[in-house]
């Protein structure tokens, strides 16, 4: 009677266990949010200047930008520039004014800062053909501060290299007028029916780092490489405490089946 007794009282105390080890191994991956943060600093004395977010939710993007200093009541044209085969692009300074007339245009700055990869338009395409669709892009109130939101899809490749991307929004003032007009630099060197103020670059910033707890490209999450923060994924973290409380409870178990064991056991009094 012994033997049986002890075998039912272990597997009933081991369920606690297996159930335990199994919700480990079946526990589903959670994906991590990723955000980045990009400081936007002027360009062409403009007096632009804000920080952005960018959020990537699998190939989600979300972009946030909070700016002052721009044009009042004036679009501005603003992108996602860059490289996402891994070209290092960096932002545009005063030296890059190849003809040396005191602004620095789109074109003299695009070696610089790279092509438009996202058109961040308030709606509709976003698409480098949309770049110039200013009926789209977001107004400065009339104080020149500029809110932007917009969650868009992306690429993988965008996705993959976030971190080659950087922000620049357009439209300046050179005469102060709080307009854009062809007396203040002439016209567009991309398109001579818009004003050289309206395609000029304001500002721009790139990419500063990733938010505490994500990962960086290149990280775990994209398969090489290491994580470069403390933090530990939830998913991760959740199939270690199970490990934990399992091999606690197996302990535990074990003490167990051996004093249901002793106490199964004949003392020897009263013997034959």
């Amino acid at each position: 009677m012994t033997a049986p007794r002890t075998t039912r009282l272990a597997a009933l105390l081991a369920l606690p266990v297996t159930l335990a080890l199994s919700g480990a191994a079946t526990a589903p991956a959670v994906a991590a949010e990723r955000t980045f943060q990009i400081n936007l600093n002027q360009l062409n004395d403009s007096g632009g200047k804000g920080t952005a977010m960018l959020s990537l939710n699998g190939n989600q993007l979300t972009v946030k930008i909070e700016s002052e200093g721009l044009v009042p009541g004036q679009p501005h044209a603003q992108h996602l520039h860059g490289s996402t085969d891994g070209h290092d692009f960096h932002c545009p300074d005063a030296s890059d004014d190849m003809d040396g007339d005191g602004i620095l245009n789109n074109t003299e700055a695009t070696h610089r800062y790279g092509d438009i990869n996202i058109s961040l338009t308030t709606q509709g395409g976003t698409t480098p053909d949309s770049g110039l669709a200013v009926d789209r892009m977001p107004m400065a109130d009339a104080a020149g501060k500029l809110s932007y939101e917009r969650t868009l899809p992306v690429s993988q490749d965008v996705v993959d290299h976030i971190k080659d991307l950087h922000i620049v929004q357009h439209g300046i003032d050179p005469n102060g007028n709080k307009k854009y007009d062809f007396e203040g630099a002439g016209k567009s060197e991309l398109d001579p029916k818009l004003p050289q103020e309206a395609t000029a670059p304001a500002d721009c910033g790139i990419v500063e780092g990733a938010a505490v707890g994500s990962l960086p490209v290149g990280g775990v999450e994209t398969g090489g490489g290491t994580a470069d923060s403390n933090e530990i994924p939830t998913a991760l973290a959740g199939a270690c405490g199970l490990a934990v409380v399992a091999a606690a409870g197996t302990l535990v178990l074990r003490r167990r089946i051996r004093a249901a064991a002793a106490a199964a056991e004949p003392t020897g009094r009263g013997a034959a």
